[in-house]
C-alpha cells in the first residue's frame, strides 16, 4: 500500500524515495517514452491529464468529461489514454454483462501500475487488488491458455461490484473491496450472489484478520489472506 509494487521503491522501503521514484517514473513515461514512440505535440496537456487520472480511479472513466476539463477533442483524449495503456502506465477494465441484467455497456474503469499515485486510501486499496487480480488473469492466460479476464459490474440502477473475474464470458468470482472490516455485506455483491448462486463471491477487507463465510455464501476475508492465494 505504501511503497507500491515496483521493485526499486519497494525494496528501499522509504516513503521519500518512493515519491521521488514515482515522479521520475511519470516524467519518464510522458516526456521520454511517449514522446519517442508517438508524434505528440501536447505533452503539457497529457501531463495534466496524467495528474488528473489518479483522482478518477474506481469510477467509470468518462472520456467526454476529460475532454471538457482539458479543452481538447474526444479523439485526442481517447488516443492519449490508449497510448498510456500501451506504455503500461495504466490499465482499463470493462463492464461485465449477462442476460437479464441491465448493465452499463461502455465506460471502462482505469487503474495505475504505480498505485502510490492514488491518494485516497480506499481507492488505492482497490487499485492494489485490481493489479493483483489482473496479474493472476495474465498468468492463467499465459500458462494455461485460458480465456479469462478481469471486469467490473455496474448496472443502470447504480449497483456496482468492484471486480468480476470472467472466463469464456461466464463469471467465476465476484470481488468487492472494503477499506474497513465488518460483517455487513455490500448490497450489490449480495445481489450478484443471489443472481449467480454458484459463483464465488468475496468481500475483501484492508483491515484486521478475518476470514469467514456468511449465511449467504459470501466470503469476508482480509486482503493479506485473500491475495496470498493468487500469483
Amino acid at each position: 500500500m505504501v511503497y507500491g509494487g515496483f521493485p526499486e521503491p519497494f525494496m528501499l522501503q522509504s516513503e521519500t524515495q518512493s515519491k521521488r521514484w514515482s515522479r521520475e517514473y511519470r516524467s519518464r513515461i510522458v516526456r521520454e517514452e511517449l514522446a519517442d514512440l508517438e508524434n505528440v505535440r501536447d505533452l503539457g496537456i497529457i501531463e495534466k491529464m496524467v495528474l488528473r487520472l489518479p483522482e478518477l480511479v474506481g469510477f467509470p472513466l468518462s472520456i467526454n468529461a476529460l475532454r471538457e476539463d482539458l479543452q481538447v477533442s474526444h479523439q485526442s483524449v481517447s488516443r492519449w489514454i490508449g497510448m498510456l495503456e500501451n506504455l503500461y502506465m495504466i490499465f482499463r477494465i470493462y463492464p461485465f454483462g449477462a442476460p437479464g441484467i441491465r448493465t452499463v455497456k461502455k465506460e471502462a474503469k482505469q487503474y495505475h501500475l504505480d498505485w502510490t499515485v492514488v491518494k485516497d486510501t480506499g481507492k488505492r486499496f482497490e487499485n492494489l487488488v485490481a493489479s493483483h487480480l489482473l496479474k493472476w488473469c495474465f498468468f492463467l492466460q499465459d500458462t494455461e491458455g485460458r480465456d479469462i479476464e478481469l471486469r467490473y459490474f455496474r448496472d443502470v440502477d447504480r449497483r456496482e461490484v468492484d471486480f468480476v473475474i470472467v472466463e469464456d464470458g461466464n463469471p467465476l468470482h465476484f470481488v468487492e473491496c472494503k477499506k474497513k472490516s465488518g460483517r455487513d455485506i455490500s448490497r450489490p455483491l449480495n445481489y450478484l450472489k443471489t443472481r449467480f448462486p454458484s459463483v464465488q463471491a468475496t468481500q475483501v477487507s484492508l483491515e484486521d484478520d478475518i476470514d469467514l463465510i456468511t449465511k449467504e455464501g459470501i466470503r469476508i476475508c482480509s486482503a493479506h489472506l485473500f491475495l496470498s492465494e493468487f500469483v
